[in-house]
C-alpha cells in the first residue's frame, strides 16, 4: 500500500511539473475575455494621457513671455515657435504650449524670451540667461510692434533639474558658404547647433542666424 502511494506521488509530482514547464516554454493563449479587458485597460490609459495644447499669439515679445509663464503657471510646457503674418493679427510670434497629465503635480516650468535686431545683444543676453540655468528651447524671426524685424529666442528652466552650464555662441550672416565654414570652425571648438532661422533683422538685413552651444568647463 506504502509503495503504492508513494508511485501516484511521484506521478502526479512529475506531471506537475512537466505542466510547470510546459507553462514557461508555451505562452498561453489570451481569452476573448482577457483581450476585451485589455483593449478597455489601454482605451482607459489612452483617455487619461491625452494632451492638452494652448496657442498663444502676440505681436509684442514682452507680452508672450508673461503669458507663457501664466500658461506654466496654469501646467503647459513650451511645445513650439513660428513667427509671421497671420489673417488677423498681421506679424505675429505664434508659441504653442502642451500640457501632459503625466507630469500633473511637478514643478512648473519658467520661460524667458529674448529679442533683438542686433547678434552681439542676443549672445550676450542668450549667456547671462543660460547662467542663470536657462537651457535653449527654440527660435524665430518676426516683426514685431515696437522692435522691428527681430530674432526672437526661447529658452526655459526646470525647477527640478540641476543647473547645467553651457557656453553659447551666435552666428549670423548673408552668405551660406560663410556660414558653413564658420560652423565647422565652431564646431572643431565643441559647439553643437540647437536652432537656426533665415529672415531680415533689421540691422543685417536677410541673414542666416544659428545659434549654437557647448558645455561650461567647471
Amino acid at each position: 500500500m506504502f509503495i503504492r502511494v508513494l508511485i501516484c506521488a511521484r506521478v502526479l509530482g512529475g506531471a506537475a511539473s512537466s505542466q510547470s514547464i510546459a507553462k514557461h516554454l508555451r505562452p498561453t493563449e489570451p481569452s476573448s475575455a482577457g483581450l476585451s479587458r485589455r483593449a478597455g485597460d489601454e482605451s482607459s490609459n489612452a483617455v487619461q494621457r491625452r494632451i492638452e495644447y494652448r496657442l498663444l499669439a502676440t505681436n509684442k515679445t514682452s507680452t508672450m513671455q508673461k503669458e507663457m509663464n501664466q500658461a506654466a503657471d496654469a501646467g503647459y510646457r513650451f511645445g513650439g515657435v513660428m513667427g509671421g503674418e497671420t489673417s488677423f493679427g498681421g506679424s505675429e510670434v505664434v508659441v504653442i504650449m502642451y500640457k501632459d497629465p503625466v507630469r500633473e503635480g511637478h514643478q512648473k516650468f519658467e520661460y524667458k524670451l529674448l529679442a533683438t535686431s542686433k547678434t552681439s545683444t542676443m549672445q550676450k543676453e542668450l549667456q547671462q540667461a543660460g547662467d542663470a540655468g536657462f537651457e535653449y528651447q527654440g527660435q524665430t524671426v518676426f516683426s514685431s510692434t515696437f522692435g522691428g524685424k527681430e530674432v526672437v529666442v526661447i529658452l526655459e528652466r526646470d525647477p527640478e533639474v540641476k543647473v547645467a552650464l553651457w557656453e553659447y555662441k551666435l552666428l549670423a550672416t548673408k552668405k551660406t558658404s560663410t556660414m558653413d565654414k564658420e560652423l565647422n570652425e565652431a564646431g572643431a571648438a565643441g559647439y553643437q547647433v540647437v536652432g537656426g532661422t533665415v529672415g531680415e533683422t533689421a540691422i543685417g538685413g536677410r541673414e542666416v542666424v544659428c545659434s549654437l552651444r557647448r558645455p561650461r568647463a567647471q
